[in-house]
């Protein structure tokens, strides 16, 4: 059996235009705040940005050494010449390193157009410009402790979706309706006073069983 959290507190719920609103600037506030929250890509960025350093510095060095004719520019060019000019695209390894540098450049491309995912769930907070969020994990074992609080559940395990909270309790109880208004009114207690802003539904589903 499934429940969503919405048709729990419909009675709750605003009406007409100005619940339009809110909602709206909900979602804005929301989208900022897990914008803020997303994690950098720090380790590809320093990754890059050393690559590109080292053969910008030597690409310096050499050409400087050439222009004041310095021995930092005296390498032996032709040989290098001679021996890249033997190589051809049907050698395995030129081929295999070919590969692999359009493989790092399609991950680093990657990696800097597709946003990280947030490790943390913004929380609402009275000064716009203050940014709070609580883990992931941290929110399911706090929801998880909430629904399991209710009388006739025997667990509870609580996962969060890209679209909807998803809230399994366990119960012997022959009447599930009350069970799933209950665990739904105490889920959305506990999100309204962290002031969690979840994407989606909160659905709560029922499964006939102990937890071991």
């Amino acid at each position: 059996m499934t429940t969503t959290l919405q048709d729990v507190l419909a009675g709750s719920a605003g009406t007409g235009s100005a619940g339009g609103r809110a909602a709206e600037q909900f979602q804005d506030v929301r989208r900022r705040s897990v914008r803020l929250l997303r994690p950098g890509r720090t380790p590809a960025g320093v990754s890059a940005a050393l690559v590109a350093s080292v053969v910008l510095s030597v690409s310096a060095a050499v050409t400087v050494g050439l222009l004041m004719e310095s021995p930092v520019a005296r390498m032996p060019y032709r040989r290098l010449v001679n021996g890249v000019g033997s190589w051809s695209w049907s050698d395995p390894v030129v081929f295999a390193m070919a590969v692999l540098a359009m493989a790092a450049g399609l991950l680093m491309l990657g990696l800097a157009a597709l946003p990280g995912r947030p490790r943390l769930v913004p929380l609402e907070s009275g000064d716009p410009h203050l940014v709070i969020g609580i883990t992931r994990s941290g929110l399911c074992r706090t929801l998880g402790e909430a629904a399991a609080s209710v009388e006739e559940v025997n667990g509870a395990r609580v996962r969060l979706a890209s679209r909807i909270v998803e809230v399994t309790v366990f119960t012997e109880a022959e009447r599930t309706g009350p069970v799933l208004r209950g665990v739904g009114a105490a889920v959305g207690d506990r999100m309204a006073g962290l002031g969690a802003m979840c994407a989606g539904d909160v659905v709560v589903r029922l499964r006939r069983r102990r937890v071991r």
